[in-house]
């Protein structure tokens, strides 16, 4: 029989970690995107698990990676009232819930996962594993302070299924997101990663006068997306419409100087992006959190109701960091006057290696 040497050094197994963002727009994904190539960058193995454009655009930036199909909540936004949007669709995003843990479970133990990391889907968790609850919204602004107290106690109890709360925010209040993720704490293990961007900063000769990057729930999305484009094209400036639409792959010029992208990969987006003289968004929390590395100023256009998105937009607003616009009110030829007006997200100071450091000691603590 052959010697087996005695003095070889142990190496443990990668940890297994699976990666479940929300599918509510493309943010909840692409927040995920640093977050899953800092694990891979530490050694572990990654499984990916979603539905819909989530899905499709983790599957487009990791096609190496195995990927899964979680229970779709079928969130779309078809009124200004978020009380009602979500009153209507709670059945199905409960039942939801309920079938994303079943799944999440099948996984685990057919995966032989470590530890879940989700972002927002609060049924993708399961004992015996070490569970992480990524969200920047510890502290819900709800319309009404009775309903804001009930459903912040709900939310906080959905926590405690979770080890360990992950922020993507700098500690110290206010941070990027202010009450939303300070305050008086919600669960015994919160944790502030700094800010999750895909986003890299790059001085890149410019390319185009303004960019505009859409995402969010339908019908809110389409909505914007024909009155922007309807402007963009009466617009004397060279611009770049970004769809969000993970399912196709389309460019093409709408006018001379428009063009159009149905979606384009993380480093691919960046270039434009950071190509650009100004950017149009949505003021959800992934996109301003991209904002602030690419040092850009910007146009910030809320969804109608969303109050998530308002209360940031008005925070930035207030510092004059950028420019805001309601949605049923955009004009685009006063935007750019007033964008230009603003200190731009350059001024925003934030350590963008911070998740890195965070991730890394976090692997080498958890257990398996």
């Amino acid at each position: 029989m052959e010697n087996i040497p005695t003095d070889l050094p142990n190496h443990p197994s990668p940890k297994r970690i699976l990666i479940a963002p929300l599918n509510w727009g493309l943010g909840h994904a692409t927040r995920c995107i640093p977050v899953i190539q800092s694990l891979l960058n530490q050694g572990a193995e990654v499984f990916l698990a979603s539905d819909g454009a989530a899905f499709q655009l983790l599957k487009a930036e990791f096609p190496q990676l195995p990927a899964f199909q979680l229970p779709s909540y079928r969130i779309t936004y078809s009124s200004g009232n978020m009380v009602y949007n979500m009153a209507k669709k709670l059945p199905r995003i409960l039942f939801a819930i309920r079938a994303e843990q079943w799944e999440t479970q099948r996984l685990v133990h057919k995966l032989g996962i470590h530890a879940i990391i989700s972002d927002n889907r609060y049924g993708c968790f399961c004992p015996g594993v070490f569970n992480v609850m990524i969200t920047h919204q510890l502290h819900l602004r709800i319309p009404g302070t009775g309903l804001q107290w009930a459903i912040n106690r709900l939310l906080h109890l959905a926590f405690q299924k979770f080890d360990a709360i992950w922020v993507p925010d700098a500690e110290t209040p206010p941070g990027l997101a202010g009450a939303l993720a300070h305050g008086k704490s919600p669960h015994k293990h919160i944790q502030y990663t700094g800010i999750l961007s895909r986003m890299q900063k790059m001085d890149l000769e410019l390319e185009y006068d303004l960019a505009v990057v859409l995402s969010g729930p339908e019908p809110q999305r389409t909505w914007l997306e024909q009155r922007l484009l309807e402007q963009l094209i009466q617009l004397p400036c060279k611009s770049i419409l970004i769809r969000g639409k993970t399912h196709m792959k389309e460019h093409y010029f709408a006018a001379d100087h428009v063009e159009i992208a149905s979606y384009l990969t993380s480093n691919a987006l960046n270039k434009v992006l950071a190509a650009s003289k100004r950017i149009v968004c949505r003021s959800g929390y992934s996109s301003i959190m991209d904002l602030v590395l690419l040092g850009k100023k910007a146009l910030l256009i809320p969804t109608p109701g969303q109050t998530e998105q308002e209360y940031l937009a008005e925070l930035l607003v207030e510092t004059n960091i950028c420019a805001v616009q309601k949605q049923e009110n955009i004009d685009l030829e006063i935007a750019l006057n007033q964008i230009d007006q603003t200190l731009g997200f350059d001024t925003l100071q934030f350590n963008p290696y911070q998740h890195q450091i965070f991730i890394e000691k976090w692997l080498l603590q958890l257990p398996g």
